[in-house]
């Protein structure tokens, strides 16, 4: 029977300006250069839990959960960047690192790059967002995110009353027909937010669906949700497209299931740099992580020691 209660596995740390959130913070293994792991739009430390452990065979990884996720406290004035460069402050660890990024967390630790050149010895982006897709904003994808994020914070109000709770834990152990009744009866035409967040846990390995539940099981976590969709678009223009990685190393790869739009830009990401490659990752989903955890893990050890090998890799943009 999967009950929905977790231990925060790593510790929790102080930031903001004026020390006023929480960051949960997962750090293991010894050796550098540092990993640092950077989740999706809506995941969390947890998702990196098949890739860590072979990292930290041999290397210091940082996992941790954005504001409002996870272990984390709550969003309310987070910011991305600051954050990000508070974890590695914490990690207690000397840089520059590495730096690794799922789907959205590909974008935020190319954002991080271009602020913090001096913090970064390379890039692994794991099948990042495809800001084609994002920009400039179509009515339709703009349509899509309204929606995304008015279905999150429904999703907020149904965790706060425990719809989602009892819906996830039964779902989870093999009941359909009454959660499913229990949110449509809840929601109406959100209904479909307990099936989908279900879906996502059971792509996770058994042991870790308590933690992921349970965090969905929070309201924050849905707000922080919608908070992201609402600040996609800001989030993308943020980025310098203009901006040459130089010979910054770069692995960019590419779930099988990519399209052709989403290929083109990997492609193009990656020849940013002189020290760039594009891989494409056979038998994997978007979520390859979980797929293909080893063929991302190999992926980091070969960007670690490529940067060791290398001095002064950082790119500043001109």
């Amino acid at each position: 029977m999967v009950r929905l209660r977790s231990t925060p596995p790593g510790r929790l740390i102080r930031t903001g300006r004026t020390g006023n959130r929480t960051l949960h913070l997962h750090q293991t293994g010894a050796g550098g250069p540092a990993i640092l792991l950077e989740a999706g739009i809506a995941a969390t430390s947890v998702s990196w839990s098949l890739v860590a452990p072979l990292l930290a065979q041999q290397m210091t990884v940082l996992a941790y959960d954005r504001a409002g996720f996870g272990w984390s406290g709550p969003a309310e004035g987070a910011d991305a960047m600051d954050d990000l460069e508070a974890v590695l402050e914490a990690g207690g660890v000397a840089g520059p690192f590495v730096l690794v990024g799922h789907s959205f967390g590909g974008l935020l630790v190319r954002r991080f790059q271009q602020r913090r050149p001096d913090l970064v010895a390379g890039l692994v982006l794991v099948d990042p967002v495809v800001r084609a897709e994002w920009q400039p904003l179509s009515p339709q994808r703009a349509a899509m995110l309204r929606r995304g994020a008015m279905l999150s914070r429904r999703g907020a109000l149904l965790a706060k009353i425990g719809v989602v709770r009892a819906a996830l834990w039964l779902l989870l152990n093999g009941a359909h027909k009454l959660p499913k009744m229990i949110a449509k009866a809840s929601a109406g035409q959100g209904a479909g937010i307990t099936d989908r967040l279900a879906g996502e846990v059971r792509k996770m390995p058994r042991h870790l669906w308590p933690a992921v539940a349970g965090h969905w099981s929070r309201a924050q976590s849905f707000r922080a949700m919608a908070d992201n969709l609402e600040q996609l678009p800001a989030a993308i223009a943020a980025l310098d497209e203009t901006c040459s990685l130089g010979d910054l190393p770069i692995t960019v790869l590419s779930a099988a299931t990519s399209s052709a739009v989403a290929l083109a830009e990997h492609a193009r990401e990656a020849g940013l740099s002189t020290r760039g490659r594009h891989v494409l990752v056979p038998d994997s989903t978007h979520w390859l992580l979980l797929d293909q955890p080893e063929v991302v893990a190999q992926a980091v050890k070969d960007m670690a020691a490529k940067v060791t090998t290398l001095a002064g890799s950082m790119f500043h943009c001109s």
